[in-house]
């Protein structure tokens, strides 16, 4: 470890490391597999990089989204660390010049995405490489109890078969028990080492608002964070850009991201976000995985998240920084009606449709409970908070302030008067 420290102090400028990361690093090193759930801006991303560093052969890094890749292989390369990002259709020259680095050995981390890695003859050159780790990121996805479900990610159980004696490392920021039990199984795991950090990101305030009115309530919203940065998610693509033109008109610095903008659209509006010249960002769930911006002081939702799971992970990335930062979700009843339709509709497997509607009754129960939300979303994720109120979400400040206007937004009160919503968390048949 005296080795691993040294690379953080030379490499990211560091002298200790975050909580959780030294122990998850101990047991990559050692040549076990690791299931590693750590919260969003927590630092997943050192738990294998270090290692790959300390082996002597190829870390291959499994991420779902392009950019996400190239942005983390361009971000190592520029401390140092050779890196490469194998894209979906990389030039001729480029893809030789990966395969030169990956022969000679001076490339010590390949990024590649899930749909390539499972292709026969990506895989059969894989087994002509000294693989010394493997790490594969958002693993929620492997799960069909997950939040963001991927089928290709399923095929990647033949990493194990292929590569027997190569640690595994599985990591996320958000997951249940249940999608960490199938984490396991799928991935083929032998014996894993799990390390499940705490889902609290104390510095987060959390409060649901009435979704009547929901322009009115979100311009009184951005008065307080006016010049902060922050983000704003949409329920459509037709809404971040109405959103983003009649914020501009009213004199805020935003603009909408969503995949429908051609890609050098959507790279503007990141890089100037990331790099503060850019305020708002109004955007469907297109923008977040890997958006890595310490300091968003707010996160604000328009419409109902499907799941705990992509609720936290989209609030999580405000207050990386560690100061305070505020979440608000915009709640109707009927936007909950709505995607249960769409629900119905788009998902044809009877377990997954069953699955999926649990976890929208849960993000439900979150937003009609007159209990802490803190300790209802800590819950979810099967961690017990050993306060009965947090004094920083809206339902513990009503019962505190008994004027109720300490944060100048109505609390929803739902039809739940006892208590939190029953919680509903998926059952195998």
């Amino acid at each position: 470890m005296n080795a691993a420290r040294d690379f953080l102090k030379t490499y990211w400028g560091h002298t200790r490391f975050r909580p959780g990361q030294e122990k998850i690093i101990r047991s990559v090193i050692s040549g076990k597999d690791t299931l590693a759930v750590i919260a969003t801006g927590g630092g997943k991303s050192i738990c294998y990089q270090i290692p790959a560093l300390l082996a002597d052969g190829l870390t291959v890094v499994v991420s779902p989204l392009l950019s996400l890749m190239k942005d983390q292989a361009d971000d190592l390369n520029a401390r140092g660390i050779p890196a490469a990002s194998w894209s979906g259709a990389p030039g001729n020259r480029e893809r030789a010049e990966i395969r030169t680095g990956l022969c000679d050995g001076s490339i010590r981390l390949l990024f590649v995405s899930p749909e390539r890695c499972t292709m026969p003859d990506f895989a059969e050159m894989l087994g002509t490489l000294p693989v010394r780790l493997i790490a594969i990121d958002e693993a929620h996805c492997i799960s069909e109890w997950g939040h963001d479900f991927r089928p290709e990610y399923r095929r990647l159980s033949f990493l194990k078969k292929k590569f027997p004696k190569v640690p595994v490392i599985a990591l996320t920021a958000s997951a249940a028990p249940e999608v960490r039990r199938d984490i396991r199984e799928q991935l083929g795991l032998v014996s894993p080492k799990e390390f499940i950090g705490s889902f609290d990101r104390k510095n987060l305030s959390y409060r649901v608002v009435p979704g009547k009115n929901p322009r009115i309530r979100l311009l009184n919203a951005l008065v307080r964070h006016r010049d902060e940065p922050g983000i704003i998610y949409c329920g459509s693509r037709k809404e971040t850009e109405e959103l983003a033109a009649d914020l501009r008109k009213r004199g805020y610095d935003a603009e909408a991201y969503h995949a429908g903008l051609p890609r050098r659209v959507r790279d503007t509006v990141q890089d100037r976000f990331l790099g503060g010249g850019l305020t708002i960002v109004c955007a469907t769930i297109a923008f977040g995985m890997g958006i890595n911006k310490p300091d968003v002081r707010y996160v604000i939702h328009m419409t109902l998240p499907k799941s705990p799971e992509a609720y936290y992970q989209e609030t999580g990335r405000a207050g990386r920084d560690g100061r305070p930062a505020e979440c608000i979700l915009f709640y109707s009843p009927s936007d909950a009606a709505r995607i249960r339709g769409l629900l119905s509709a788009g998902i044809p497997h009877e377990r997954r449709l069953r699955a999926a509607r649990e976890k929208l009754d849960a993000m439900i129960g979150f937003c009609e409970t007159r209990s802490c939300r803190r300790r209802y979303l800590l819950s979810y994720f099967g961690e017990e908070y050993p306060k009965e109120s947090c004094g920083s979400c809206d339902t513990c400040e009503s019962r505190e302030k008994t004027d109720g206007s300490s944060t100048g937004l109505m609390s929803f009160t739902g039809t739940y008067s006892s208590g939190a919503r029953p919680r509903y968390l998926p059952v195998r048949s």
